[in-house]
């Protein structure tokens, strides 16, 4: 009977191929690390690495590596499986999702979920959208909260709310691009969005390989206009606390406009008190969807199935569908 114990072990050993540093990783000596891996040799009755330099697995090794991860996420959702019908009243829910889009998300989520479930363990992993579609597909995380389409394959999706990429102007910087025009100015923005009204003005923009950024960067390209690019980013909280200074032009997601907005009267007490001008951009792939993916192929626990409810009642805002629509 295989000892899951001695197959986790194993399967770290099988990736890092190299006893000291999995020991490292796995918190235990490089002894009781040997012991283990020579126990599931016993099992098996063959070798499973080649002890050299640097250390390689056998062809039973690598056959057994390529079954490891299968055993080992099958045992753990016959656990989830047999919980959940047992009693909805423990288990563990791993989430992942971006920092910002998290502070977002999170808080009209979480405090309700973890009222109705209290027992319940949440575990939150952040990270960019290919560093969490690798842990839903290693079954590191139960879900991920992203855009759509999501990257990763053998995934389901689950449409939660629209979102929305912003183009948002400071009085100040149309001011000193255009002095003694700034109503004009945007007056014809809020008429037609034409990027080109703005061909004098700075840009404050997250680097490139960013979605924003990236979606920028179309915009730019199909208005044949090359911005003046004064400061470039990848923390996109920096980028509007930048632009609120009147440093420049920038883009920036709906969602995240929520958060820094006034309880009183959100819309106008940011442009008011900051002199902000947002603009929605007549491009569809500033108009998309945020969904929460699941592994396919895994057994969807009862506390997954309950977060993707609880997030589709509770996320205030435009409904995913209309948002679909606009694009």
């Amino acid at each position: 009977m295989i000892n899951f114990l001695n197959l986790e072990y194993f399967l770290v050993a099988a990736e890092e191929l190299n006893f000291t540093r999995a020991a490292k990783k796995l918190f235990i000596s490089q002894q009781s690390l040997s012991n283990h891996i020579s126990n599931l040799e016993k099992e098996f009755d063959v070798v499973l690495f080649n002890r050299t330099s640097p250390l390689t697995l056998t062809y039973a090794g690598q056959s057994l590596k390529a079954r490891a991860r299968e055993l080992l996420n099958l045992r753990d959702e016959t656990y989830k499986e047999i919980a959940d019908i047992k009693d909805f009243s423990t288990g563990q829910l791993s989430i992942g999702v971006s920092h910002t889009r998290g502070r977002v998300i999170l808080p009209e989520i979480l405090p309700t979920y973890q009222a109705r479930f209290p027992g319940i363990e949440l575990n939150l992993v952040e990270g960019n959208s290919s560093q969490l579609a690798s842990s839903l597909l290693h079954g590191n995380i139960d879900l991920m909260i992203d855009l759509l389409p999501f990257t990763v394959e053998n995934v389901e999706t689950v449409p939660i709310c629209g979102e929305e990429i912003l183009m948002v102007v400071p009085d100040e910087v149309i001011e000193k691009a255009y002095p003694g025009r700034l109503e004009e100015i945007k007056h014809s923005l809020s008429a037609s969005t034409d990027i080109r009204l703005l061909e004098q003005c700075p840009f404050v923009l997250l680097k490139k390989g960013n979605r924003v950024r990236t979606i920028a960067d179309e915009i730019f390209e199909d208005a044949q206009m090359s911005p003046r690019v004064v400061l470039e980013t990848e923390n996109i909280e920096t980028v509007l606390a930048l632009c609120r200074k009147g440093m420049g032009v920038t883009f920036y997601p709906k969602m995240f406009m929520a958060t820094d907005q006034s309880a009183s009267s959100p819309r106008h007490a940011l442009l008011d008190h900051s002199r902000l001008n947002l603009y929605s951009l007549n491009y569809s792939r500033a108009h998309g969807v945020l969904g929460i993916g699941y592994h396919k192929g895994r057994y969807m626990s009862r506390a997954t199935r309950e977060f993707i409810r609880i997030a589709r009642e509770h996320i205030a805002y435009p409904a995913a569908e209309d948002s679909q629509r606009e694009a």
